[in-house]
C-alpha cells in the first residue's frame, strides 16, 4: 500500500500537468475573435464558465469527500475530455456556451481533489518519510506553471499552423487526466474505516470563518487574489496586441508568464522563511498594484515586463496563502474547503467579469488597467492589512 501511495504523489503531479496543459489559452483570445466574438462577448463567456462553477464547486467538493476524491476525478477527467473534444465542433456563440459549461462542470470536480489526495496521501506517508506538506504545494504549482508554459510554446506554435490542430491537440491532452486519474489510490480515512459520514456544511462554514482569525483571513484573501491576477491575464492578449506584438510571439510571451508563475511558486516558502510571513504578505499585495499601474502607464516591452509581476504575486497566492489555510483544515472536509475557496472567486469574477469586459470594450485598455490598480489598493487595505495583523497577533505570543 505504501509503494503505491508513494507513487500516488507523481501521479497527482502528472495530473495536474495534464490538466494545465492548455494549448489553446495563450491564443484564446484571437482564436474566440476568429470565431466572431467580441472581446465583451469572451469575458461574458468566462461569465458563464464562472457560473457553471459556482453551481456545481460546493457540491462537487462534497461529493469527493464523501464519496472519494478518486472517483471525483475520474468523472472530472471523463467531463474534461469530452468537453474539449466538443470544442471541434463548437462554431458560434451558442455551442461555446455549451463547451464553456461542460469544462466549467469538469473543473468544479478536478479542483480541490487533487489537492486533499495529496495531503491525505503524505499524512498517511508521514509515518515513515517527513515530507513537508509545504514542499507538497510548492512542487504541484511549480508542475501546474511549468505545464501551463509548455502548452503556451506549443499552442503559440499550433496556431500559426492552424487553430483546428490546435484544439485536436488539446482535446488528447484533456483525455491523459482520465488515464492519469484512473492510476490514483485512495488513501485509508476515518471515513473509509466507518462508513461514509455526512459532512455538516454548516460545521465547515463555522471552521473556516470561526475557529481561527488568521484562517478566516486566508479564506477571503485566496479567491479575491486569484481575481486580481485572473481580469488581467485576459486583458493580456489585446494588450500584446496594442503594443504591435506579433501572433507569433503570443505563446513565448505566455510561456513566460507561466515561468514566472511556477518560479514564484516554487521559491514562495523560501521568500517567507527567509523574511517572514508578514514581509511575504506585504510583497503580495503590492505587487498586484504595481503590475496594474504600470501596464496602464508604461509602453511596449516595458509595460510588458511589469505586468509579469502579477504573475509571480499569482505563484506566491498558490503556495503561500493555500498551504495557510490547508494546514489549519481537518482531513475530513479539506476538499470541501478547497472547493468553497474556488466557489468565492469564481462568484467574484461572475459579478466583476463582465463589467471588466465591457470597460475595456468600451473605454481602453489604459482606463481599465487604472481601474484594477485602484481596486488593487483596496484589496491592500481592506483585505491584506486585516490578513497581516491577525498573523502579527499570533506571533506575539510565540516571541514572548
Amino acid at each position: 500500500m505504501h509503494k503505491k501511495l508513494h507513487r500516488n504523489i507523481n501521479v497527482i503531479y502528472g495530473l495536474a500537468f495534464f490538466q494545465s496543459f492548455m494549448v489553446i489559452v495563450p491564443v484564446i483570445v484571437p482564436f474566440f475573435i476568429a470565431k466572431g466574438l467580441s472581446l465583451a462577448d469572451i469575458f461574458y463567456l468566462q461569465a458563464v464558465f464562472a457560473t457553471a462553477i459556482v453551481v456545481f464547486e460546493a457540491p462537487s467538493g462534497y461529493f469527493a469527500d464523501v464519496f472519494g476524491r478518486k472517483s471525483a476525478l475520474v468523472i472530472g477527467s471523463v467531463i474534461h475530455g469530452a468537453g474539449y473534444f466538443y470544442l471541434n465542433f463548437a462554431d458560434e456563440l451558442t455551442s461555446l456556451i455549451i463547451f464553456e459549461i461542460s469544462v466549467g462542470i469538469a473543473a468544479s470536480l478536478l479542483s480541490g481533489a487533487d489537492l486533499a489526495l495529496l495531503y491525505d496521501t503524505q499524512k498517511t506517508l508521514q509515518d515513515e518519510a517527513e515530507i513537508e506538506h509545504s514542499k507538497a504545494i510548492s512542487q504541484l504549482g511549480f508542475f501546474r506553471s511549468s505545464s501551463e508554459g509548455l502548452g503556451a510554446l506549443l499552442g503559440g506554435a499550433l496556431a500559426l499552423w492552424s487553430f483546428e490542430v490546435m484544439v485536436i491537440v488539446q482535446s488528447a491532452a484533456a483525455w491523459m487526466c482520465l488515464i492519469l486519474a484512473l492510476l490514483i489510490i485512495e488513501p485509508p480515512s476515518k471515513k473509509s474505516k466507518e462508513g461514509v459520514n455526512r459532512i455538516q456544511i454548516g460545521a465547515v462554514l463555522r471552521h473556516l470563518f470561526k475557529s481561527d482569525p488568521v484562517l478566516r483571513n486566508v479564506v477571503i484573501a485566496i479567491p479575491l487574489y486569484s481575481l486580481a491576477t485572473f481580469h488581467v491575464a485576459w486583458l493580456m492578449q489585446p494588450y500584446w496586441e496594442a503594443q504591435g506584438i506579433s501572433l507569433a510571439m503570443f505563446g513565448l510571451l505566455w510561456f513566460s508568464q507561466s515561468i514566472v508563475v511556477a518560479v514564484a511558486a516554487r521559491f514562495g516558502f523560501v521568500i517567507e522563511r527567509r523574511y517572514g510571513p508578514i514581509s511575504s504578505l506585504v510583497l503580495m499585495g503590492l505587487l498586484p498594484i504595481v503590475g496594474h499601474f504600470g501596464m496602464a502607464w508604461a509602453q511596449g516591452w516595458q509595460g510588458i515586463f511589469i505586468g509579469l509581476l502579477l504573475f509571480a504575486c499569482r505563484g506566491l497566492n498558490q503556495v503561500i496563502l493555500v498551504n495557510a489555510m490547508n494546514r489549519r483544515i481537518p482531513s475530513e472536509f479539506r476538499a470541501t474547503a478547497n472547493s468553497f475557496t474556488s466557489f468565492l472567486f469564481r462568484l467574484a469574477f461572475i459579478g466583476s467579469g463582465p463589467f471588466v469586459g465591457y470597460l475595456a470594450q468600451t473605454e481602453g485598455l489604459a482606463m481599465t488597467l487604472n481601474v484594477l490598480g485602484l481596486t488593487s489598493i483596496m484589496l491592500f487595505v481592506f483585505v491584506m492589512l486585516p490578513l497581516i495583523q491577525s498573523v502579527k497577533a499570533i506571533e506575539r505570543p510565540v516571541a514572548a
